[in-house]
């Protein structure tokens, strides 16, 4: 791999936001996720649960509810009082509806996706039609004394069933009146609270309702009697959230303990027809609450205020060992939050509602492999720039610094800021370009040119523009429209070293590669099956290099609008095991300035430099740390040395890129770190102490 000098940094503050729901849509198998902030994630369960969409956050708009509607249509409610629905094309919010019912704390769809319905504070139950281009309110259900928590449809879609203070109540759709209502006991282990709150229900195609509330119980009633069958005390704090498989043969609930608890339904012995619902698994593989669950056919899904996404497979429902079969936390966006100035080693750190500029520290001490140096010159905080929006507190989308250092952009989901940096000695001075273009309302990414002289934009419209950057204002050069018949908006942009031609991706086509000189479409890569996580153009060669969500790596070379020698080679005889059960993307790909062969990539938990000069590993040999040979004589170590070296020191990581020729900067986010500063979770009894 060669020696490098690393400037190991850790103080980058950055703490996800917790998870407050998440939806599961089975005919996508998709995840939808939202978080404390507004900020909605969409994961692609097919695509090695790559993050592959998202749409950045608002702090008034505190979401409560998520759910799928007539199969690829995404809503969401909050505390605001309005409904959203989001356009997973354009990665925008369509249109925003207020209920006029208060803060809204529940919302589900019919099951045949037509219909929604939202809980209200007011305790109110709204019905709501789709219609092709919005929603339009039908009438409201019989109103109770209380807020509506939770919502639930019969599959038959006749009946629901809504969860309250101290109550369930089960509604008949057709006349919107109340038929039946079950009172709950507030004891909770012969201590009576002053009130239990319904958190969660389901409604089951047999007339079960089951409800989760915050006395610990899980509830099974029959909602034809109104009775009581059985009770399940599982917890001495809260039960926040239910989901049932589409099967109706488990169901998975979350509690504030922050454990896990899965159900099934058996036969109470072994030759009796009769079932029973059984607590047979609980999984304890979160800190803090689980404040959301869901059940795909093969895994159970959580996440709460520890801020992870855990998706825990069921083995006995996974057929093949293969990405499905790994328990995985997901903590980290798959998108880079960071960008660097080379010239004037500078990082710029994207948080949801500031940016920080830091200069790296520096040393004149020398030392040997695996040294740690002393700092002679500690590193600065340069720069703390907040957010300005007129509509409120919106949080960032994207950012990036010049590779000068001279310029900063970023951009909200409403407004697109760009700025010229000025130095002066120890002093550092900011000027806003003023008077935008109304095309750069808002983008999705960011990237400068090389030499800083031209800005790259992707929008949400599938736009590309090109701005030409002079001193303290700017140029609009051309825009590139996106192709007829497709809004996809573009993701992730890559420009060459020379200038000369800028690579975009979108969330499901295939690259484009456009011709900067010419100002027009030079070639499309071919459609591959997977999301683009990654993409970069090589010095010198103008080499495309794409990493995908399923690991694989590709290598396309511009000029000659097709796939390289080397890139042929590797799906020929295909990678290594080891590197295709990884399940953590590709997030960043650099080259090395002075080494036309060596490729640099990262993910969240190694490093991984690809030397295209050695052969490619097949299954037998090792994978990890193969130790490179001394002399000509080592002969074992020549056999098993290979293109792919890498390194795990350095996790979690988030950035990795070459400031020159001999050092490396890497940003690390501890997990301690950040579950120090979350709340402290519920303090649980434990044997001995």
């Amino acid at each position: 791999m060669g020696e490098f000098k690393v400037h190991r940094v850790r103080f980058f503050n950055y703490v996800p936001s917790g998870i407050r729901c998440v939806a599961y849509n089975n005919q996508s198998n998709r995840l939808a996720v939202s978080r404390t902030d507004g900020t909605v994630e969409i994961y692609n369960l097919s695509a090695n649960y790559f993050q592959e969409k998202f749409f950045p956050g608002h702090e008034s708009r505190a979401t409560e509810a998520l759910c799928w509607a007539e199969g690829q249509r995404l809503f969401s409610a909050g505390l605001n009082g309005e409904i959203l629905e989001y356009d997973l094309q354009a990665l925008n919010i369509k249109y925003a509806l207020d209920a006029f019912g208060g803060p809204i704390w529940s919302m589900t769809a019919s099951p045949s996706g037509s219909q929604l319905l939202v809980g209200c504070e007011d305790g109110s139950v709204k019905l709501f039609e789709l219609t092709p281009d919005k929603i339009q309110f039908a009438r409201n259900f019989d109103r109770q004394k209380s807020r509506i928590l939770s919502l639930s449809w019969h599959p038959a879609g006749t009946h629901i069933a809504a969860g309250s203070i101290d109550y369930v109540s089960v509604f008949d759709v057709k006349s919107g009146s109340i038929v039946r209502k079950m009172v709950l006991d507030r004891q909770h282990l012969g201590v009576t609270k002053s009130r239990c709150i319904v958190w969660g229900v389901a409604f089951l195609s047999d007339g079960t309702v089951i409800s989760v509330d915050s006395v610990g119980k899980v509830q099974l009633w029959d909602s034809a009697t109104g009775t009581l069958v059985k009770s399940h005390v599982i917890a001495n704090a809260d039960v926040q959230s239910i989901a049932v498989a589409d099967q109706e043969d488990s169901f998975v609930v979350g509690t504030a303990e922050g454990t896990v608890f899965h159900f099934q339904l058996v036969p109470v012995t072994s030759s009796s027809s009769e079932k029973q619902w059984v607590r047979t698994k609980p999984f304890q593989h979160h800190t803090h609450d689980v404040r959301t669950v869901a059940h795909s056919p093969t895994a159970l899904i959580s996440g709460g205020t520890d801020t992870h996404l855990v998706i825990r497979p069921l083995m006995e429902k996974v057929e093949v060992k293969n990405y499905d079969a790994a328990l995985r936390k997901i903590t980290f966006p798959h998108r880079r939050l960071i960008s660097c100035s080379k010239r004037r080693q500078l990082l710029l750190f994207q948080f949801a509602h500031h940016l920080e500029l830091w200069r790296l520290g520096s040393t004149v001490a020398t030392g040997k492999n695996g040294d740690t140096l002393p700092l002679s010159k500690n590193a600065d905080h340069l720069l703390h720039l907040k957010t300005k929006v007129r509509k409120g507190p919106e949080n960032i989308s994207c950012s990036c610094v010049s590779p000068c250092g001279s310029w900063i952009a970023y951009s909200t989901a409403s407004r697109f800021f760009l700025y010229r940096v000025k130095y002066e000695r120890d002093n550092i001075s900011l000027q806003r370009v003023s008077k935008m273009p109304a095309f750069l309302r808002s983008a999705l990414h960011i990237l400068f040119s090389e030499d800083s002289t031209k800005l790259f934009v992707a929008s949400n419209q599938g736009s590309l523009h090109i701005i030409h950057l002079l001193e303290g204002n700017f140029k609009h050069l051309h825009t590139f429209q996106p192709q007829s018949g497709t809004v996809e908006a573009m993701c992730l942009l890559a420009v060459s070293p020379d200038g000369n031609w800028l690579a975009a991706s979108g969330t499901s086509a295939g690259v484009h590669v456009y011709d900067l000189n010419h100002l027009k479409l030079h070639c499309t890569v071919p459609a591959y099956n997977f999301p683009v996580t990654a993409l970069a153009i090589a010095p010198n060669t103008n080499n495309l290099v794409i990493a995908h969500s399923d690991q694989q790596v590709f290598e396309f070379s511009i000029p000659d609008k097709q796939y390289t020698e080397w890139s042929r080679a590797v799906q020929k005889q295909g990678l290594h095991q080891l590197w295709l059960q990884r399940d953590t993307p590709i997030t960043h790909i650099s080259f090395h300035p002075k080494r036309p062969t060596h490729i640099l990539l990262h993910d969240t938990y190694m490093f991984c430099l690809i030397d295209k000069s050695l052969p490619l590993p097949n299954d037998k040999t090792m994978l990890y740390n193969p130790l490179p040979p001394k002399n000509e004589s080592d002969v074992f170590l020549r056999r098993t040395a290979h293109a792919f070296k890498i390194s795990k020191i350095y996790k979690p990581l988030l950035f990795m890129d070459l400031l020159d020729e001999r050092t490396l900067v890497a940003v690390e986010r501890p997990l301690d770190d950040i579950i120090a500063q979350l709340p402290p979770p519920i303090k649980k009894k434990k044997f001995g102490t």
